[in-house]
């Protein structure tokens, strides 16, 4: 059976206030089946510590997609001409039981990876990156990662709770789910609770790269440095958009000043082209925080990044 190319439905054929709900107005598809890559909203955030909304984002993200066309101008990539790909709705979490939510999100990935397909997922709070992660290790193995960020998020716990969205990458390493080696930690900042806030990730062989080391730079040389680190083998890119600075993404729930702007997203994402990214995500956008759109439009722009660095691409010369 012939692979199918699903395009994006287009300006001139429907007004982008109309047409369907769907991320970039894309088919909606019941499953990963017969699916390069995915588009997947999960809307949770039960994890947060402060402000709530997280939620909303995955539909807020899609109705803001509407805008984006099927060509990236800057690289030339093509991945509607190369990529089987649509949106498969929601994960169907328990909104009043983040352990529950986490089985559920982890039996939803399995399946999605059992199909061979790729997911970009639509956060939903950062909590979502633990089951995706342990998907994911079920399917190739420890994964290395690119973690844009303003926080760490190795937490050991959060009013004692283990499993919230400061602490997924710490049980990450516990669980073995990633290649500490190959792990690079982009746009940490801010005011922590202990002067070694930051110092956990580095003992366990991760690249951590605080903003102020960012800032009034391009970070094209920073990712020759990281694709380098990271090497061949499967790659999770997962990028919080509070690692950019709220004057840029206000509508987050922890935001932090002297963060990465748009620019700086687009050369980190674009500098993971050449990784074996086996998925992403774009997790703790809150519309609430943000009546303009601008943090989810942002949101969708990046995601739709993260899906022309995917390997398979094919790039128009």
């Amino acid at each position: 059976m012939s692979k199918i190319f699903h395009q994006p439905l287009g300006g001139n054929q429907m007004a982008r206030f109309g047409g369907p709900a769907t991320m970039m107005r894309l088919p909606s598809f019941p499953s990963a089946a017969g699916l390069d890559a995915c588009f997947v909203g999960v809307p949770f955030d039960i994890g947060t510590s402060n402000r709530a909304g997280a939620r909303f984002g995955p539909r807020q993200i899609r109705a803001e997609s509407c805008l984006i066309r099927p060509y990236n101008m800057a690289t030339r990539a093509a991945p509607f001409d190369s990529l089987s790909v649509a949106d498969i709705g929601d994960v169907a979490i328990n909104t009043f039981h983040i352990e529950k939510s986490v089985a559920i999100i982890e039996t939803a990935y399995d399946d999605i990876l059992s199909h061979g397909c790729k997911p970009l997922t639509l956060g939903g709070d950062h909590t979502i990156a633990l089951p995706i992660l342990r998907a994911l290790k079920r399917k190739y193995g420890p994964v290395g990662m690119v973690h844009v960020d303003a926080h760490a998020d190795i937490n050991d716990h959060m009013f004692g709770e283990k499993i919230a969205h400061g602490t997924p990458f710490r049980r990450a390493v516990e669980e073995g789910l990633l290649d500490g080696r190959r792990v690079a930690q982009i746009g940490l900042r801010a005011t922590g609770y202990a002067a070694e806030d930051f110092d956990w990730p580095r003992q366990q062989g991760f690249r951590v790269v605080q903003a102020e080391e960012c800032w009034h730079k391009s970070l094209a040389p920073l990712m020759e440095d990281i694709r380098r680190q990271l090497g061949a083998g499967p790659v999770y890119l997962s990028f919080d958009i509070d690692g950019l600075d709220p004057a840029y993404a206000p509508g987050t729930g922890t935001p932090e000043i002297g963060g990465l702007t748009t620019p700086q997203a687009l050369e980190i994402i674009r500098g993971c082209r050449g990784l074996d990214i086996v998925g992403a995500d774009l997790v703790e956008v809150a519309p609430p925080y943000d009546p303009s759109g601008n943090t989810a439009l942002t949101g969708a722009n990046l995601l739709f990044e993260m899906l022309c660095v995917f390997p398979g691409v094919q790039y128009r010369s």
